[in-house]
């Protein structure tokens, strides 16, 4: 008698064992539905689609010299605009290069640094991005068309998306102090390749252009930086691995 009452205290009622499965999926799935993402910015995401092209013309120019410059074989038609901005901007025309002057080649090489990463970026938001839900941070309707695998209602989750914005982040500080970099030479060198302009031409040639390359990154930097703070401050702590007492 006293095994016969003790018996369903041996096995847990089938209710019970059921009613724990539920409870689990819906946690994992709750777990899973916040997961991380990267939500690129459209702003940020057009100015690379723009400026990556720009820039490896540039780099181009600079890099193909003496036969990319006015009277080079490979001259017209792709660099021919740089027949003008040479004369503007000395450090691009045949001043510089008969000086043997490498800062230009110099920051030539790390455009193309920049633009490989910027590159990445975009590469990781085409190839790993889906469309936004809502239950996704930062999310937005999502978008149909082509247009959608880089303007809008798209997210990058975990670990890709963390790297993608770790490197837009990282790139866009090499662009901005670059960029200041190359305004601070022409002051410290007493605007020697620039000081010949009137005002006019100074702005519409050299200052408008150029401060685009600080308007822009800076405003990344901003974004992008907003991000990594919300998501630093936000997250849990990375667990790490601590010696056991013996």
């Amino acid at each position: 008698m006293v095994s016969t009452r003790h018996h369903p205290r041996d096995f847990a009622p089938p209710s019970t064992a059921r009613a724990s499965t539920p409870s689990t999926t819906s946690e994992s799935s709750t777990s899973s539905s916040k997961k991380w993402v990267h939500t690129p910015a459209t702003a940020v995401t057009l100015w690379l689609l723009i400026s990556c092209p720009l820039v490896l013309w540039d780099s181009g120019y600079v890099l193909l010299r003496p036969h990319s410059m006015p009277g080079g074989k490979w001259h017209s038609p792709i660099w021919s605009p740089y027949e003008l901005y040479g004369t503007v901007d000395y450090i691009y025309g045949w001043p510089a290069y008969n000086a043997k002057n490498g800062f230009t080649a110099a920051q030539a090489i790390l455009n193309l640094a920049e633009t490989a990463a910027y590159l990445y970026y975009l590469w990781a938001v085409y190839r790993y991005g889906v469309p936004a839900t809502s239950t996704s941070r930062g999310s937005s309707k999502p978008q149909q068309g082509p247009r959608s695998a880089f303007i809008g209602g798209r997210v990058v989750a975990g670990r890709t998306g963390a790297i993608a914005l770790l490197v837009a982040f990282s790139a866009s500080v090499m662009t901005l102090s670059k960029t200041l970099l190359y305004w601070v030479q022409e002051y410290c060198s007493d605007f020697e390749n620039i000081g010949h302009n009137d005002i006019w031409t100074l702005v519409i040639f050299w200052i408008i252009p150029n401060g685009l390359w600080l308007v822009f990154p800076a405003y990344s930097l901003h974004i992008l930086g907003e991000e990594i703070v919300s998501s630093l401050a936000n997250g849990a702590p990375r667990q790490r691995g601590r010696p056991k007492l013996q």
